[in-house]
């Protein structure tokens, strides 16, 4: 196999997840649009990516011969995923190969594909077969018939899942349930939020900077971007042939934090938050987390206490402890989620931790030293004093933590 190709490798955008109202060419100038820019993001599939690329380009050469691209954005798979596809590239002069090496994801994958996109339609599709090739044309169509959004759904017509087990089943329909509770005006519009094969319009998310959280970016996609007319296709989810499943428990808790975060950023606390600049949402979830920290705290020092007969003392510092290393893991994964998301290494993630239990044991300091100036300077009543000074100890930690430990500087 020949690798001494690495230049025909499209250059990984930077920067801002934003897609440019005018499409441009692979040496970063306005070109010639073209109609449709499909994006295969990949992570060892090696063994299905040459079958997928030939599929779609029979299938879009007798629908839009020339007039489309394919690009595939591998995440540094280790079976060298990205060195098979670009090996097809002589024999598929559409299609287009980037290999991403610091980032990974596969709802950023998509974005910076349709980021070094030249078309018009930008569209997503799954590179392990389990998303039908031939309801793209059904899509294609939608789109030409007015559509700013069509969408591959398992939940219309014509659609459906081929061997699912009964609790995926459950956790699917879940997972769309839960979303109408908590953002019906984005969750309404689709019967199948967590569909990843869709197209959509450029001229519809241009400018919008979109944050997804984990494998699921249509969420943001209808939440962020400007899409009026949404059309929907059924199609039939097919067991993979080749490969190994990604499904797993962590993407419905990436999707549980995707629509939280949404609902906080497009309602009335996002309008706030934009107002005063100031991470308001965050600091809503920073704050459910440090009460869940007190309860946390509380049963460790009784089970300590009454269980196991501790002294006061040390029940008192080991629970403390245990509530400080609760509070870290929620805020880790969920306040600060969408940074600490691109700061995996587990060095990056214990400094981390080192830093918020530093700046905890500060807040504490100062709380102390609130109360006994309230108390016992100003004659405020203790209790009142003793809200004061954690209303001011929880804007310390989570401000100090925000610019300290959770640094948006240090995102590589």
């Amino acid at each position: 196999m020949n690798t001494n190709s690495s230049n025909s490798l499209l250059t990984v955008p930077t920067g801002p997840l934003k897609i440019s109202e005018l499409p441009s060419n692979r040496m970063g100038t306005i070109g010639e649009p073209i109609y449709l820019s499909l994006v295969i993001p990949t992570y060892k599939e090696r063994d299905n990516i040459k079958n997928v690329v030939s599929i779609l380009t029979q299938l879009l050469d007798e629908s839009i011969p020339g007039n489309y691209e394919l690009i595939v954005v591998d995440d540094d798979s280790p079976d060298r995923t990205w060195e098979i596809a670009q090996s097809l590239t002589p024999e598929y002069p559409q299609l287009r190969v980037m290999r991403r090496q610091q980032e990974r994801g596969l709802s950023s994958a998509v974005i910076r594909g349709w980021q070094a996109a030249t078309g018009n339609i930008l569209g997503v599709i799954d590179g392990d077969l389990q998303h039908p090739p031939e309801v793209l044309m059904q899509l294609l169509r939608s789109v030409e018939q007015g559509a700013d959004l069509a969408v591959a759904s398992r939940h219309v017509e014509g659609g459906g899942v081929s061997s699912w087990s009964v609790v995926r089943r459950f956790l699917s329909r879940g997972a769309q349930l839960l979303g109408l509770v908590i953002l019906p005006g984005v969750l309404g519009r689709v019967s199948d939020p967590m569909s990843g094969y869709f197209m959509v319009r450029r001229s519809a998310i241009a400018n919008a900077t979109l944050n997804p959280v984990g494998y699921k970016i249509l969420l943001e996609v209808i939440g962020r971007g400007k899409v009026d007319h949404v059309a929907e296709v059924g199609y039939v989810f097919c067991e993979r042939k080749e490969g190994e499943s990604k499904v797993t428990w962590k993407q419905y808790i990436d999707y549980i934090h995707h629509l939280v975060r949404l609902r906080l950023s497009t309602g009335r606390v996002g309008r706030l938050s934009r107002k005063v600049n100031f991470p308001v949402g965050r600091f809503l979830r920073f704050g459910l987390v440090g009460f869940s920290g007190v309860f946390v705290d509380l049963t460790v020092f009784y089970l300590l206490r009454t269980v196991i007969h501790l002294g006061l003392t040390r029940s008192t510092i080991l629970s403390a402890g245990v509530a400080i290393i609760n509070n870290f893991l929620w805020n880790d994964l969920w306040t600060f989620g969408d940074i600490s998301q691109r700061q995996r290494d587990p060095h990056q993630r214990f400094k981390r931790f080192l830093k918020f239990s530093a700046i905890c044991l500060a807040g504490v300091i100062l709380q102390a030293l609130i109360i006994n100036f309230l108390y016992n300077v100003l004659g405020i009543n203790q209790y009142l004093a003793k809200l004061i000074a954690i209303a001011v100890a929880t804007i310390w930690n989570f401000w100090i933590n925000l610019k300290l430990s959770w640094r948006v500087t240090d995102v590589k």
